[in-house]
Parts: C-alpha cells; structure tokens; sequence
C-alpha cells in the first residue's frame, strides 16, 4: 500500500531482549487501524495525500458539517483525522478502505510525530538546562538566570532571550526509530526509543 504513515496511540514503554540477550527499551504504539476518509488528488487539491481517520471503540460526536464529510467517505466518524502523504508512483487506497499496521515490517525504520508532555511553567535551570548558581556560602542566587541585559545600552532585554516560561507540550518528532516488532493482529507496532 503506498501510504506512508498512519496514526497511532503510545501504549507505553518496555523492553524486549534480542537473541544475544542484550536488553532493548521500546515503546509499543497502538498504530491504527485508520479509516481513508478522503483522497486529495494533484487536479483537485494540488497535491497526493489521504485522509485518515483513527478507529476507536466508542464513534465520534461531530457537528453536522463534519458528520457529512464522513458520510460522502461512508464510514462512521472519528474523533482524530491527519492527513498523510502517499506515493506517487502507485495508486493510493480509495475512500472507506483501511490501512493496518501491517503497512509496515520489521526493520523499518520511522519517523514519529507528537505532542510533548506539558510541563507548565517551568524556571531556566529545568527549561534550559542553565546550571545555576552557587548552593552554599550565602550565596542567594539559586536558580536563577543571571544577567540577562546589558546596562546603559541598550537597556532592555534582546528579543529571543532564553528565560523562564511554559515548557512542553509541543510537537516534536522523532526521527528514524528502527521497528522492532508488529503484531498485524492487534494494530500493535513495537518500536525501539521513546516517542512523544
């Protein structure tokens, strides 16, 4: 099948043990199945891509709008949909049809996108990684960020200064992670690292 991604849930972190008995920590992902909800096509849309929408137990509550977006596709609606480039060279999947996890194989290599957990508000030391100052000695400059300005001139803060603020909750993407396992059966792929 010539899409080149689906969507997915994190399940969580373990490990798996290779023959040679090393340990490997992975994160297992509930990677489907989708639903193609609408095909974009160069003459229509200006570009190759499919929507796709994630199956889950319970159907979507949508506004009438979105229910007949899904019902032109006819299939039932969904709470998440992504859109997700396909291969040019082939013919992509039609309306209705399913992509599984079975689109990938073991030894792939993906990329994974997300949101990041968010933090709130968060000091310079956590949010990026300045060391501080001294902990003892009276000294009354704990965490703090340190001169951030100059005096006479300019006399303010330059633009982009690192400083204290909300930290997380972000997309991020993680490149090249090396697929460990896929269990077709149960939408499950079994990644090596961390994702998001």
């Amino acid at each position: 099948m010539p899409v080149r991604g689906l969507i997915g849930k994190k399940i969580g972190t373990t490990e798996v043990f290779r023959e040679n008995g090393e340990a490997v920590c992975v994160t297992a992902v509930q990677a489907g199945p989708c639903t193609v909800i609408q095909v974009k096509t160069v003459e229509r849309d200006g570009y190759d891509a499919v929507q796709l929408g994630l199956v889950e137990d319970s159907p979507a509550k949508v506004n009438k709008p979105t229910a007949g977006h899904y019902k032109k596709a006819n299939v039932p609606p969904t709470r998440i949909r992504r859109e997700v480039g396909i291969a040019t060279d082939s013919d992509g999947p039609a309306e209705g049809e399913q992509v599984v996890a079975s689109l990938f194989t073991d030894g792939d290599r993906v990329d994974v996108i997300g949101l990041s957990r968010g933090k709130g508000f968060q000091g310079v030391m956590k949010r990026h990684g300045f060391s501080g100052g001294g902990a003892t000695r009276g000294s009354m400059f704990h965490r703090a960020p340190g001169s951030i300005g100059a005096s006479s001139y300019p006399s303010r803060v330059i633009k982009g200064m690192r400083g204290p603020g909300r930290m997380g909750g972000e997309r991020v993407t993680v490149r090249n992670l090396h697929v460990m396992q896929v269990n077709a059966d149960e939408h499950v792929l079994v990644v090596k690292g961390a994702v998001p």
